[in-house]
């Protein structure tokens, strides 16, 4: 076989293997999840047929400018720009979209913006977060943390 003809082989493989590598992933998403900057976890949970997340932990959990529990301040809505930052809710109706896969809206408090968002199950300690808006989107891995 010509080279370029393996190499299409190899793809198709790996992309027919991939489906069946994500739901053998398998298991459980709820539980307490650590950000990739390791500066937030986040409790994820079924409610109802759907997945939440809620902050439960901070790194800084008091603003140093304030000197008071950070706050939802750049949050566009001056109602909700007081909210705590723990407790607050990031996704709260993540819809089952395949295998492990959860897909809706996710809130980003770094810019107070909500974005389409997909949660994949990637590995029993990993989970894998997407956020996109239009063309554009951002990804990060999110670890299983203890508490």
């Amino acid at each position: 076989m010509p080279s370029r003809l393996l190499g299409f082989v190899a793809i198709l493989m790996v992309l027919l293997g991939a489906p069946q590598a994500r739901a053998q992933a398998g298991g459980e998403a709820s539980g307490i999840w650590l950000t990739q900057a390791g500066d937030a976890k986040v409790r994820v949970s079924k409610c109802g047929g759907s997945l939440c997340g809620v902050i439960v932990w901070l790194r800084q959990p008091i603003d140093p400018a304030t000197g008071r529990p950070a706050v939802d301040n750049k949050n566009p809505n001056p109602a909700l720009a007081s909210r705590p930052m723990i407790g607050l809710p990031l996704f709260g109706s993540m819809q089952p979209s395949g295998p492990s896969r959860w897909s809706g809206q996710i809130y980003n408090a770094d810019d107070g913006n909500s974005y389409v968002s997909n949660i994949s199950l990637t590995g029993p300690d990993t989970l894998r977060v997407e956020g996109c808006v239009g063309a554009l989107c951002g990804s990060e891995t999110w670890s299983r943390s203890g508490r």
